[in-house]
């Protein structure tokens, strides 16, 4: 599957690697919408969460009613709220006073079965999981919920016992090791299709360091300088030129 647009950065030609991290989320969120339950899947930065779940959650079966909401700051069950109203598509003014507001949320989640996919939960701290606890458990709701964060995401949930005890899977995503870098990298991107090994094993080991967003960011400087310099292939050298622009 190619990205348009690759998520890190604007990389033409990248390709969604069909990596043995992304085909464990696929049967775990497949499992989970199914039984409308939660499931968290958690891991350092750049290691390819939320790209293998929106990748899932597109080959969902026709007519699943996905909805995504993101969290940039910690939020408060207020505005837990506010977010579930807007990705909700509402009408109206929310209401001023939190019963009235879960009676309203409520009411909309019993319509049908939806899918709610929380990212960067790690933002996300006891008050605002307890919401989400609070809404799936109400019997009339329909809710499969899939949070993906950070590490402090999992750290979160585990100290609260309600919310984690209703977890019906966890994932934990990890960095690709050596012998996943020469399976996907050649799959990633063409510039390192004919790519010696070696050559690979190199940029992994000085660079990316088994980090799919690093390895975004060093493809992109790679092909640049493959078009500045006119070289039909990666070397070392052109390597080196690209760590240099990594810091």
């Amino acid at each position: 599957m190619t990205a348009a647009t690759y998520q890190y950065v604007d990389l033409p030609d990248a390709s969604v690697v069909t990596t043995r991290a992304l085909l464990t989320a696929r049967e775990n969120i497949t499992d989970t919408v199914a039984a409308r339950a939660m499931m968290c899947i958690h891991g350092g930065a750049g290691f390819g969460k939320t790209l293998a779940v929106n990748t899932c959650l597109r080959g969902l079966e026709p007519g699943e009613d996905v909805r995504k909401i993101t969290f940039r700051a910690r939020p408060t069950a207020r505005a837990v709220r506010y977010e579930l109203f807007a990705a909700l598509d509402l009408a109206g003014e929310p209401p001023r006073h939190p019963s009235e507001f879960d009676r309203l949320l409520k009411t909309a989640l019993a319509e049908r079965p939806r899918t709610f996919l929380v990212d960067e939960a790690q933002w996300l701290n006891g008050e605002a999981f307890e919401y989400f606890r609070y809404l799936w458990d109400e019997p009339s709701t329909q809710l499969a919920i899939i949070f993906v964060g950070g590490e402090g995401c999992h750290t979160v949930l585990r100290r609260e016992p309600m919310l984690s005890s209703r977890i019906f899977i966890w994932q934990h995503f990890t960095r690709l090791n050596p012998d996943e870098v020469l399976e996907a990298i050649p799959l990633f991107h063409p510039i390192w299709a004919d790519a010696d090994p070696d050559d690979i094993t190199f940029a992994d080991s000085h660079a990316a360091h088994g980090n799919f967003r690093a390895w975004a960011q060093l493809t992109a400087h790679t092909r640049t300088a493959l078009a500045r310099t006119g070289r039909p292939r990666v070397d070392q050298e052109l390597l080196r030129w690209a760590f240099s622009r990594l810091g």
